[in-house]
């Protein structure tokens, strides 16, 4: 009877452990930061997972932008070899490469430098999760860049105010070893909607404007893309075929590739990398990266 007993209490007790367990949530992961250069941030367990394959080109494929390239180059490079440098806002016309110049500078600078610099992507729903980052990475070794793709915020949206903490570092401040990336089709991220809304709701109509648009003013640099000329265009579609291998008389490929562009009703470079996806399977050829 008395070892029944004792079944039916151990039974009980490892019920209430397994709910503990769950209610405690996944236990935090060992990050390996040694298993890539590049990670996606995991703000449910803290663990940055490695990336092995990045999604990336090269940056001479990167065409249109040789001033904000350079401008960026020289930032990542300073910072990755443990100079002062600056957080980063990308803003401007979609499809002119800002994402694909963030991931490629990287790879260039992290390769010029050897310093181990690393790449952090955090998705737009987890940027009220950075200060939980910030926590992880400040006992890491490396140079870390914490990007953020497609930033915007909508109306009733507060995880901004996270950013702003993360970009000022509150009271124990940033760490020396991270910088923010931002990309964003907005220069000061929050919809005018938002900012007019604030502005003739608020007791004080200007201090309500500023505390939205001071968000963007905690980026030290802002780099500004616009919507290719014509000419820019068929200089990306060159370079693509160039390096690829695409064999088409340039007077077929540039007919092409502006109808192509007439078609979606722009011309960018996102344009230009569609245009060569299709050209290269219709001549049968592989886009290996």
């Amino acid at each position: 009877m008395q070892e029944d007993h004792v079944k039916l209490l151990l039974a009980e007790i490892g019920r209430i452990n397994a709910a503990l367990e769950r209610l405690a949530g996944p236990a935090p992961a060992v990050n390996d930061w040694n298993a890539s250069d590049v990670f996606v941030w995991a703000p449910a367990r803290l663990h940055a997972q490695p990336v092995k394959r990045p999604n990336r080109i090269d940056i001479d494929l990167i065409r249109g932008v040789d001033h904000v390239r350079d401008i960026l180059v020289d930032n990542t490079v300073r910072f990755a070899r443990g100079l002062p440098a600056n957080n980063v806002l990308l803003w401007g016309a979609r499809g002119m490469g800002k994402s694909s110049l963030v991931k490629s500078v990287h790879a260039l600078a992290a390769k010029e430098t050897e310093s181990g610099l690393k790449l952090i992507e955090v998705h737009r729903e987890d940027i009220a999760t950075l200060p939980a980052l910030l926590d992880v990475l400040k006992e890491t070794p490396f140079p870390v860049i914490i990007f953020c793709d497609d930033l915007s915020f909508d109306h009733d949206d507060t995880s901004y105010k996270s950013l702003k903490a993360a970009l000022d570092g509150g009271v124990e401040g940033r760490p020396d070893n991270v910088l923010l990336y931002a990309t964003s089709n907005r220069r000061h991220l929050l919809p005018r909607t938002m900012i007019e809304n604030e502005q003739s709701t608020a007791i004080n109509p200007s201090e309500a404007v500023e505390e939205k648009v001071s968000l963007s003013d905690r980026f030290g640099l802002w780099l500004g893309f616009y919507k290719c000329s014509q000419a820019e265009y068929l200089e990306m579609i060159d370079g693509y075929a160039g390096h690829f291998d695409l064999d088409l008389p340039k007077e077929q490929l540039h007919a092409e590739a502006l109808e192509w562009s007439t078609t979606r009703g722009s011309r960018s470079g996102r344009v230009a990398w569609q245009y060569v996806q299709d050209l290269a399977g219709r001549l049968g050829k592989p886009l290996a990266k």
